[in-house]
């Protein structure tokens, strides 16, 4: 059965819906430090674009309602580390906001993913911050002290590396594959609440099969390629389940307005980004690619969709 979504709103509230699955179990792995920074940056978002709106002459209330900038806000408050401190929210959100959507004109003139937009200008210039991890459960207390700078002397007890970085810099110094324990830590779990609340999405028919299937797929086949190559390299199954692999799958790329809209479109749309992914991860200088591999096929997106229009019946 076909669902039918008549309003962005109803879209955009799906799709968070669909995030709480990996949200959870973020929660359950990181503390509250989750929640504060996704509360935080809601306000920030709404607070910016309402701004933005007056100085535009628009109306807000619409435009807020739609649910686009809470969504923008979502994905990049759990996209950023649950120990961050708050200006880096901030500043991430009111980027993402300002230069990622409204400057453009608004919703659905965008050509980048505004979260995406506003994870790669917070990782190129707060390197630190953004790679600085929570290495266990953080009470609210913790992440009220950690967040707002209330006790500095806190962060070093909690802080640590994602596990897709930690992997990769060991592999860096010489070790090999069987030494280490990829699984180790919570990514692989949140990854599997984000792919839960992929296939929510996929069953209610709020994104298409072909983005998600052909990101995975070219993920696959470019890490096997890899692999074959001399050194150690990290395999194909621990590609897909560590990092921002699952939430990349579903909620990034699968964007209507930046991301492809023809069949055959989606499909190479999809692919390419799996492969710059690996390539990143594998050569690149960030422990994982998936904002700028989506940042770089939104360029291509309109190359993309001009060569992959369906034909015209009767021509």
């Amino acid at each position: 059965m076909t669902v039918v979504f008549n309003s962005t709103s109803q879209m955009m509230r799906q799709v968070i819906y669909a995030l709480v699955v990996g949200i959870s179990v973020a929660y359950a792995f990181f503390g509250w430090g989750v929640i504060v920074q996704i509360l935080l940056a809601v306000v920030v978002a709404i607070v910016v674009e309402a701004t933005f709106l007056k100085i535009r002459k628009h109306l807000i209330k619409p435009a807020i309602a739609d649910g686009s900038a809470v969504l923008t806000a979502v994905l990049l408050a759990i996209s950023i580390p649950s120990i961050a401190p708050w200006w880096i929210v901030v500043v991430g959100v009111s980027f993402a906001i300002i230069f990622g959507k409204q400057l453009y004109g608004g919703l659905g003139n965008n050509p980048f993913n505004p979260a995406m937009l506003g994870y790669a200008f917070l990782l190129i210039s707060y390197p630190l911050p953004m790679t600085t991890w929570a290495s266990e459960f953080v009470n609210f207390s913790q992440a009220l002290d950690v967040i707002f700078n209330l006790n500095s002397n806190i962060v070093d007890a909690l802080s640590g590396a994602t596990r897709l970085d930690d992997v990769k810099t060991q592999l860096g110094l010489g070790k090999m594959m069987g030494e280490l324990n990829p699984y180790s830590g919570a990514q692989a779990w949140v990854n599997a609440g984000f792919l839960l609340g992929g296939l929510y999405l996929l069953a209610r028919r709020v994104i298409f099969w072909h983005i998600p299937s052909a990101f995975l797929l070219g993920m696959v086949v470019t890490a096997f390629l890899v692999s074959l190559g001399d050194g150690e390299y990290l395999p194909v199954q621990n590609h897909l389940m560590l990092g921002g692999t699952m939430l990349g799958a579903f909620f990034i790329a699968t964007d209507p307005v930046s991301a492809s809209t023809t069949p055959k479109g989606r499909l190479i749309y999809g692919f390419l980004i799996g492969m710059l992914i690996v390539i990143i991860r594998t050569f690149g200088g960030y422990p994982d690619g998936v904002a700028f591999a989506v940042l770089l096929m939104n360029i291509v997106v309109p190359l993309i969709d001009y060569y992959t229009q369906p034909k015209v019946f009767g021509k």
